[in-house]
């Protein structure tokens, strides 16, 4: 599975083939490295580690630098894990760049979601709210009963109630790549992603393909 780390820019409108205007969300993609490369005889599991965003040497922590300095690599801000199969041909020190990703392909876009702060079931959830009319006085946004009495005699769990909102891994499946720019280092996909301008995002080849 071929995946890479990036930026969110941003969202902007470009024309499709077909000459239908889309919303799509711009990200600088890479250039990443690989940091470490994880197999099943010695880690259980075969994984691939990925750096991103070169940064100056003082804003990593000694153990940070030294893992990247072991593998003469940049210090590098972000790492994450991607799983990859066996048999595809990583190396510890190689660059990946954006156009392993090319037009048309579908993508997971997995980012951490705007933080809304404490939020009400309303907002939260959707609720409708109560009544506001027949004597209703200050119960127009409340979440209405969350339990029985004597049985089960307690709140269930998963039970949807007010709480801090957003701010939680978010994935968006099966994005279309409209535009690839390996000078820039851009990567163009129809729709929006989770996050703020400027957060992480990790780009994945889409798991639900067609």
């Amino acid at each position: 599975m071929k995946g890479i780390l990036g930026k969110k820019v941003g969202m902007t409108q470009m024309f499709d083939p077909k000459g239908r205007i889309a919303a799509v969300t711009v990200i600088e993609a890479g250039p990443c490295y690989i940091a470490q490369r994880k197999t099943e005889a010695r880690d259980g599991y075969s994984a691939i580690q990925l750096g991103f965003e070169e940064v100056p040497a003082r804003k990593l922590n000694r153990p940070r630098l030294g893992h990247l300095h072991k593998k003469n690599l940049p210090p590098l801000r972000h790492l994450r894990e991607l799983r990859v199969r066996e048999e595809e041909p990583y190396d510890v020190g190689q660059k990946v760049l954006v156009d392993i990703f090319a037009a048309g392909e579908l993508v997971d876009v997995i980012g951490t979601s705007k933080g809304k702060g404490f939020a009400g079931v309303m907002k939260r959830h959707n609720f409708r709210g109560g009544p506001a009319t027949h004597g209703q006085s200050d119960r127009q946004r409340s979440p209405g009963s969350i339990g029985a009495c004597k049985t089960p005699g307690r709140v269930l769990k998963g039970m949807r109630m007010p709480g801090r909102m957003g701010g939680t891994r978010k994935t968006t499946s099966s994005l279309k790549v409209m535009m690839v720019d390996p000078e820039r280092n851009l990567l163009v996909v129809q729709g929006p992603v989770p996050g703020h301008k400027g957060g992480l995002v990790i780009i994945k080849e889409a798991r639900k393909q067609g």
